[in-house]
């Protein structure tokens, strides 16, 4: 191929890249009398958070953090976006700018004060240890050698990291309560630490543990957390309406309705089949199904594109362009998804001064990562083809560019049709990565129904059935296509 063939090609890619960044340097909020403010919150985290089962907080019991931030927002004429992620998820993002604030529980420490500013506390809050109902564990002395859970990033993992030494035991971090819960209701974990309430309405809608600690350990003031320095004006907002809250008795009845009254979610033992499950949580189902579905497809067609660039820059005659093939494949297949995820969403924006939305926060990960597979894909596919079909194209007066576009590539991608499918199942199944960055797909779905009802088994066996069915109907048709192409 000659040079200017493959300088245009590597100038259509920069291009893509210009236009992506343009879209996120422009976006803008939409025009509004009151400001809007991006709030991060933990998925999984009754009741300060309650979820319902479109995955939004629109329920009769939102959570007691949810309602006082939704009376906040009225009586300071401000309007608000939830973003819930894993509590660490949410740290990471108040840090990278993401979000405007955190409202999740969010203890005040002398660790965080160090690196966040805080609103005026609003509850205080302490860490509880429980134990499956049939364990003989009752204090902490009891759990040397064995392994003992928390959220990472939490008080209760700051706790139990302060107190390893003293006490011998391992630590086993996670980023849901359900899941930390149910692993010891599984027996593989001897005890977990959580937020009192927390457990406690884990307990009170079905959670088979026991609390065996007689007081919370280590209480803590709750408060809303921003970035140090930042957006002064949204705090001083949010302490006039904690403090109006306060005086007004609206504060403790809204804690009152969770802790003490019938702020829990009623459900039936029909609720809890797998039938009745999948009749409870349709909509949410569908809802994660179709972003699992637009991401899958989206990302598909930018990664094909990717990787066609890169596979065609790999062998075309010019070393330059081959060795950019060769980097950008072996950075991308090299960074862990999940890390290229944070780094785009939560990474980025520290350098460009601006929000990455979440949805091409999404879809850049596959891009970049799917796509590096897919050049390698694409370039081992046009190598493979033998030399001969190169020669015999280029005897006939074909210059490279033709002889690889009208010759070799028609060959190629016969061979590559079987690892490209695979390579589309993989992206469909990677798509539950980017619920680490908050992404409501499939998985995360999922993962916010098991919190409300815990019926661990029956959900994900659901979610696993799905996934099922869509790969098997891909399959499907990558072999029509295979049968067409021969």
């Amino acid at each position: 191929m000659q040079s200017n063939h493959w300088k245009k090609l590597i100038t259509a890619f920069i291009a893509i890249v210009g236009i992506v960044i343009g879209w996120v340097v422009v976006e803008q909020q939409p025009a509004s009398a009151d400001p809007t403010y991006t709030f991060a919150t933990n998925n999984t985290f009754e009741p300060f958070e309650i979820q319902d089962s479109k995955g939004g907080y629109s329920g009769k019991n939102p959570g007691i953090e949810i309602e006082i931030l939704k009376k906040i927002a009225k009586h300071e004429h401000f309007k608000y976006k939830l973003k819930p992620m894993s509590f660490n998820g949410d740290l990471q993002a108040l840090e990278s700018g993401q979000v405007d604030a955190v409202i999740a529980g969010m203890s005040v420490t002398d660790e965080r004060k160090a690196k966040y500013d805080f609103s005026t506390p609003y509850y205080t809050d302490g860490v509880v240890m429980a134990v499956a109902k049939d364990s003989n564990i009752k204090s902490m002395k009891q759990l040397k050698g064995k392994t003992v859970s928390a959220k990472s990033g939490t008080s209760a993992a700051l706790y139990l990291k302060k107190n390893q030494d003293k006490y011998g035991y391992k630590i086993r971090y996670f980023d849901s309560s359900n899941t930390m819960w149910n692993d010891v209701k599984n027996g593989n974990t001897a005890a977990t630490f959580d937020d009192g309430p927390v457990l406690e309405y884990g307990i009170k809608t079905g959670v088979p543990l026991k609390i065996v600690t007689k007081k919370p350990i280590d209480a803590q003031p709750v408060a809303v957390g921003f970035q140090k320095g930042k957006n002064l004006a949204l705090q001083k907002k949010v302490n006039n309406g904690i403090k109006w809250l306060k005086d007004t008795g609206q504060l403790d009845k809204i804690i009152d309705k969770y802790t003490k009254g019938n702020g829990t979610t009623k459900t039936t033992a029909a609720d809890h089949t797998i039938w009745g499950l999948l009749k409870t949580n349709k909509d949410a189902l569908l809802r994660g199904l179709w972003m699992t579905i637009e991401l899958t497809v989206v990302g598909i067609i930018f990664a094909m594109i990717f990787g066609i660039i890169l596979g065609v820059l790999g062998v075309v005659e010019n070393k330059f362009a081959n060795a950019v093939s060769s980097t950008l494949i072996y950075i991308f297949r090299g960074v862990p998804m999940i890390v290229l995820a944070f780094f785009i969403y939560m990474g980025i924006p520290n350098v460009i001064g601006h929000k990455v939305p979440l949805f091409l926060a999404g879809i850049l990960t596959l891009t970049l990562d799917e796509g590096a597979y897919i050049g390698a894909i694409v370039k081992g596919g046009f190598e493979s083809v033998s030399q001969g079909q190169w020669e015999a194209a280029r005897s006939l007066g074909l210059p490279y560019s033709k002889a690889l576009v009208k010759v070799i590539a028609p060959q190629g991608f016969k061979l590559m049709v079987p690892s490209l499918v695979n390579q589309f199942i993989i992206t469909l199944k990677d798509t539950s990565i980017l619920s680490a960055i908050g992404v409501m797909e499939l998985t995360q779905t999922g993962t916010v129904i098991i919190s409300q009802n815990m019926e661990g088994f029956r959900m994900w066996t659901i979610i696993a059935v799905i996934y099922i069915i869509i790969i098997t109907l891909l399959t499907w048709l990558s072999n029509y296509v295979q049968k067409r192409m021969a």
